[in-house]
């Protein structure tokens, strides 16, 4: 470091001799390549942990989607049969709730599909049993084959 002579107002040697830590210098190598490594591999490391955390979560939503969709549907409750009458008398309606309960496991199975493709069956044919439902036509044999075979998938769930 340099000092300046309050006497002559010129610069004066320092009485010490400079370190090379005080010039900004390092002794040895430097370690710029050692933390921009450990930065890399923690970001990495964060980041593979971020993704499998991620994934494993999405597979456990559609699990408990396609659950919830089942448990939807059986709340609905036993739907009419009218498929083997020639001539169906009166059309029974049912109840807002037991709609919104089809709606429901309708929308459920759609997400469980959406996210894993082993549900995609459960959501075509709770998809099928809606259109029976929604529309009111109990009497649509594809309608009644959809449930029973949603309850199938619904049971080995």
């Amino acid at each position: 470091m340099r000092t300046v002579d309050p006497g002559t107002g010129t610069d004066a040697e320092p009485d010490y001799e400079e370190s090379s830590v005080d010039r900004g210098e390092t002794a040895g190598p430097s370690r710029r390549p050692l933390v921009l490594s450990a930065v890399a591999g923690f970001v990495l490391g964060a980041s593979v942990l971020g993704l499998l955390w991620g994934l494993s979560g999405v597979h456990a939503g559609a699990l408990e989607d396609a659950v919830a969709a089942c448990q939807a549907l059986d709340r609905v409750g036993e739907l009419p049969d009218t498929s083997r009458d020639a001539q169906p008398s009166l059309t029974p309606a049912l109840s807002a709730e037991r709609l919104q309960r089809m709606t429901a496991a309708r929308a459920l199975s759609a997400a469980a599909a959406q996210v894993n493709a082993n549900y995609q069956p459960l959501a075509d044919h709770i998809d099928g049993v809606s259109r029976m439902v929604l529309s009111l036509h109990f009497n649509d044999i594809s309608g009644q084959r959809h449930l029973t075979e949603a309850k199938e998938i619904c049971g080995r769930i």
